[in-house]
């Protein structure tokens, strides 16, 4: 195992200023501009080429990012232009556990000192192959991540699409395996919608497809937050197919997670719904919740018999609702969606056939999608675990890669 020693960090990687460059100056190109907040634009011109590692030095302190090609590095960050023999992408790991980096600026802007950087004493590696091995595995985890991330990018355009296919455009197959509206299927119309719908689709209430909608429990008086190991999960936490239970979820107790879950009842086949700015961002529920709720912002629809939670959650995820929610939105500081105006939304209802064999299709992409999630949680936590140990020279890459083969998880 290499022993990590304390050294200081301007000796294993030199940082600078980045370069001015205001929006007006940008011209269109394919060079990333890399800020603090990540990449920002592009410019057609570059300013460092190869392997870099950019970090903040205004505005979002502590982010740490990795570049392998050309680029230009904004002023608003530090850019590294010496890694003095490292491993450039051991150096970037090392960087990510710095966590929020303090900082002796007296500027009135939040800033970090290049100079107080250099002066950090932190553990290090010295042995180059370690340094290598290092990066390796952990560039392993976040390619796997990566992948997912990508392969569920595609499968969500892919429902999405098909969702539109059939209930926007109504070219479903028909009996023969043909696009109906395409085909010549008959279309009738519907005085409630003012437009043509296929010939047996009936027009419902939104209300009239979930058997009751109901919310999470905000704190108030009933609980604290910071309390406990149970993620409190709020608008912020919630994308299109996913939960994000990261540094941005509060935390409540044993007790808490009772007691809002007397309130919200959230079980599986459950679709969440995000009910003031950004309206209309949506989960469903493939498995009990056991060590997260909901807040009072959050609604949780429950399925009618006659409508799969799949067609349902693909329905709350449509364009045709958030425009509805967008319209019917109040609020004069947080706008939002009420439920009653929200039951009150006219919807198709497809015949029951086709529902059967829409539902047949997606269930299986959107069960591949929280799979791919689930495994990214499992991915970053290991990564979010490994990472010190690592870099203090805790484990060695061998000891992990013996044990990740012992419990049948491959890290190649």
């Amino acid at each position: 195992m290499s022993k990590a020693i304390g050294k200081r960090l301007g000796d294993i990687v030199t940082f600078k200023r980045g370069y001015d460059l205001t929006a007006s100056e940008r011209l269109s190109g394919t060079y990333p501009v890399i800020s603090s907040g990540g990449i920002t634009g592009y410019h057609s011109e570059y300013k460092r080429d190869g392997e870099g590692i950019v970090t903040g030095r205004y505005g979002t302190l502590g982010e740490v990012y990795y570049v392998n090609g050309k680029y230009w590095p904004h002023n608003t960050t530090l850019y590294s232009s010496d890694f003095h023999g490292n491993c450039p992408k051991y150096v970037y790991y090392l960087m990510k556990c710095l966590g929020n980096l303090k900082t002796s600026d007296k500027s009135t802007v939040p800033g970090i000192n290049r100079n107080d950087l250099h002066e950090l004493v932190i553990p290090f590696i010295e042995d180059k192959n370690s340094q290598i091995a290092i990066a390796k595995l952990l560039s392993s985890l976040d390619n796997k991540i990566e992948i997912n991330q990508k392969v569920n990018g595609e499968l969500e355009a892919m429902a999405k699409n098909l969702y539109d296919y059939w209930f926007v455009q109504f070219d479903f197959p028909n009996a023969k395996g043909q696009p109906y509206k395409t085909g010549g299927g008959k279309m009738v119309y519907n005085e409630i919608l003012k437009r043509e719908i296929p010939e047996e689709w009936k027009v419902k209430q939104l209300g009239d497809l979930a058997n009751s909608i109901n919310t999470g429990l905000n704190p108030r008086k009933h609980f604290k937050l910071g309390e406990g190991s149970n993620y409190y999960i709020t608008i912020k936490n919630i994308e299109y197919g996913r939960l994000l239970f990261d540094s941005s979820c509060a935390f409540i107790s044993d007790k808490s997670l009772q007691r809002v879950q007397r309130r919200s009842r959230l079980e599986k086949g459950d679709i969440l719904f995000t009910s003031i700015e950004p309206v209309g961002k949506t989960y469903l529920l493939h498995e009990e919740p056991h060590n997260w709720n909901i807040n009072e912002s959050v609604f949780s629809f429950k399925p009618t018999r006659n409508v799969s939670s799949e067609f349902l959650f693909m329905l709350l995820s449509s364009d045709e609702i958030r425009m509805k929610c967008k319209n019917a939105s109040t609020g004069s500081i947080h706008k939002g969606i009420r439920i009653t105006p929200l039951k009150e939304f006219n919807v198709i209802l497809p015949e029951t056939t086709i529902l059967e064999n829409f539902t047949e299709i997606t269930s299986r992409v959107l069960k591949k999608i929280d799979n791919n999630q689930k495994q990214n949680r499992q991915v970053t936590n290991l990564r979010e675990w490994l990472l010190p140990l690592l870099m203090n020279g805790q484990v060695n890459v061998d000891a992990v890669c013996e044990k990740a083969n012992e419990m049948h998880y491959s890290l190649s």
